[in-house]
């Protein structure tokens, strides 16, 4: 098919749904001349989830227009990324990743043949690219550097040097693996034009940069795999598919900040030219869709409902995912999975589980006293009125993400007005067993810092500037537990581990001297330093 499309047809392949093309022309030229070369580089962190097959479908743009793709496993990135590959996991999670990007390819039709597989070691330890690593820092500041990484390296308070590489590293990857462009998400903006800066510098050319939009996750912000609810995970199950779906954000009417809308359009019509809203035929039946717009106007218009619209967008997704479930059904590759990302909440042994876990109580693998069983979500508070039946509670409706709000009952009214409770951003304590509180059910607890002995100083706990409802609060070092579903209040977890949450003297709130995080950054209080946290 390559060979029978022209220059022009073949950079408009390249090019559909991207958000920007930089060295437009470059690319234009080769294609006059040859095949374009392009490289996507993936660092073996997290497990792979859906919003991957959005830059597969475009790799399958590159070979139809006949591109030579390279598929880089950056397993060296994964590590200088504050080590969220640890170093003795490196070569398991390059080889899950290589068996689920190839079953990914597989799944949507995309001939392995005609793709290059490499492993950043493989070429990042040799002696020509440590010396140019070393050429690259004596002329890269580490203004340039830190600027290029802040939306794609990890940010923390007191930054590794191996950060500020991680950029440099990237930018020679191009000349390395012989490209005339690369690929990647818009987050990366930053890493490629700092690229097209320094590689000159060292006598090397200057390459093309082809960006892909940063797809909603489900929760409406970026789909990351450290946040459990805003993914799917390409080996859930069906049932695991239809729950995530059914909490995803997807408001009437609403296209901006849509992960369900941006799956149909960035990965359903680039790889089937179409789209079906499957629906009863008392409310108009199935409709088939041949452009995209007109499935956003009809969503915009409320012509859709996101009931039919998830529905639909589950189907598709489950039939691309089956054979993914499938080829990890075999004992090889569950084994692979369970080696490369162990569950941090298993016990290796029950004597060495209690003492690691700061007290486990046994009985059974999820027993290990960790914070990331905790359920920890960033709130918005919609309603505040006082509980009918006592003077001193708040009865609170609070979005947590879900498709409704919680039900709160909290003891802040001597502490904090119903105005300044109302609309703003709390902590949300989510996973505890409901308890009713004269008469009506509290589905949640609202977290404060408070000062032991004058019980007049309370505060509500603040999440980051620019928080959403739903966003995922942990603690770090322990972003990739799973919280428990309830936790058992006969083994007292949440009182267990709410001995050691305080507030440090730069009024951040901590879990023994780890910060509570969201992607955005830290948990705080206004004034209560030293405090606990209730």
């Amino acid at each position: 098919m390559a060979d029978q499309l022209s220059p022009d047809e073949k950079f408009g392949l390249i090019t559909r749904n991207l958000q920007e093309v930089l060295g437009e022309e470059k690319v234009k030229q080769v294609l006059q001349e040859r095949a374009l070369r392009v490289y996507w580089g993936t660092a073996t962190t997290g497990k792979p989830h859906v919003a991957y097959f959005v830059p597969m479908s475009k790799i399958a743009d590159f070979l139809k227009a006949g591109c030579e793709v390279t598929i880089l496993f950056a397993d060296l990135h994964a590590y200088l990324d504050n080590m969220k590959a640890p170093w003795e996991l490196l070569e398991l999670r390059v080889q899950y990743y290589e068996n689920i990007i190839k079953a990914m390819l597989e799944s949507i039709g995309v001939p392995l043949d005609k793709l290059k597989f490499v492993k950043g070691t493989d070429y990042q330890l040799s002696r020509e690219y440590t010396l140019d690593v070393y050429r690259m820092s004596s002329v890269m500041t580490e203004h340039d550097a830190k600027k290029a990484g802040a939306e794609v390296v990890k940010q923390v308070e007191h930054p590794l040097l191996s950060g500020l590489l991680y950029p440099g590293l990237q930018a020679l990857d191009e000349e390395y693996l012989k490209v005339d462009a690369q690929f990647g998400g818009v987050d990366q903006r930053k890493i490629f034009t700092l690229a097209e800066k320094y590689l000159p510098t060292l006598g090397y050319s200057k390459r093309a940069h082809l960006m892909n939009p940063m797809v909603p996750g489900l929760t409406g912000t970026k789909m990351s795999s450290s946040e459990e609810e805003s993914k799917i995970d390409l080996l859930d199950s069906r049932e695991d598919v239809k729950k995530k779906l059914k909490k995803a954000f997807c408001e009437p009417g609403n296209v901006e900040n849509n992960g369900v809308l941006s799956f149909v359009k960035f990965v359903l019509f680039p790889l089937h030219g179409g789209f079906c809203i499957k629906r009863d035929p008392n409310w108009g039946g199935d409709k088939v869709y041949t452009t995209y717009e007109e499935v956003e106007k009809d969503f915009s218009d409320e012509m859709i409902h996101p009931g039919d619209l998830k529905a639909s967008v589950e189907a598709a997704l489950n039939k691309l995912m089956e054979p993914i479930r499938k080829k990890f059904e075999s004992p090889v590759l569950r084994k692979l999975t369970n080696s490369a990302y162990p569950d941090p909440t298993k016990t290796k042994a029950a004597g060495k589980g209690a003492k690691a876990g700061g007290g486990g109580t046994g009985g059974g693998d999820n027993d290990q006293l960790v914070p990331s069983r905790l359920d920890l979500r960033v709130g918005k508070v919609i309603s505040v009125d006082k509980h009918p039946d006592a003077d001193s509670l708040y009865l609170e409706k609070i979005d947590v993400g879900e498709a409704e709000p919680r039900t709160v009952v909290s003891g802040l009214v001597a502490y904090v007005s119903q105005e300044d409770l109302q609309d703003r951003m709390v902590l949300l304590l989510c996973n505890l067993k409901p308890q009713k509180m004269r008469g009506i059910e509290s589905q949640a607890m609202l977290l404060c810092a408070s000062i032991e002995g004058d019980p007049r100083r309370v505060e509500p706990l603040d999440p980051p500037e620019g928080s959403s409802p739903g966003d995922r609060v942990f603690v770090a070092g322990y972003e990739t537990g799973k919280p428990d579903e309830k936790l058992n209040p006969k083994k007292k977890v949440w009182e267990k581990l709410q001995v050691d949450l305080k507030i440090s003297d730069e009024c951040v709130a901590q879990w023994k001297d780890n910060h509570l995080m969201t992607k955005l950054g830290q948990i705080t209080c206004k004034t209560l330093k030293g405090g606990n946290i209730s």
